[in-house]
């Protein structure tokens, strides 16, 4: 079975910047050990520092979507809720 590749992008409102980024950050060493973690890489635009993207790996959609109902994101969301002004997702399928 083909692992599954995320492509978050997340656009803050730039006043929230640093307090989303900070949030971000703490998900990165607790998801990178979730069964079925491959790759968890966050990175910020150098032109555009309100917009962050998650550039993921997991073994299967199942593993990935454990990982959405996990403690961790809750408490993501709760933490910067109202910071964030655009989220788009995209579960691509890796052929090669």
């Amino acid at each position: 079975m083909p692992k599954l590749t995320i492509v978050a992008n997340i656009i803050v409102k730039s006043e929230h910047i640093d307090t989303v980024k900070a949030e971000l950050e703490k998900l990165i060493p607790i998801t990178r050990a979730e069964e079925g973690c491959l790759q968890y890489d966050l990175h910020q635009d150098n032109e555009d520092p309100a917009h962050f993207l998650f550039y993921e790996n997991w073994d299967s959609r199942g593993l990935w979507q454990a990982h959405m109902n996990n403690r961790h994101l809750k408490d993501y969301m709760a933490a910067t809720d109202g910071m964030v002004e655009n989220f788009t997702l995209h579960e691509m399928t890796h052929i090669v």
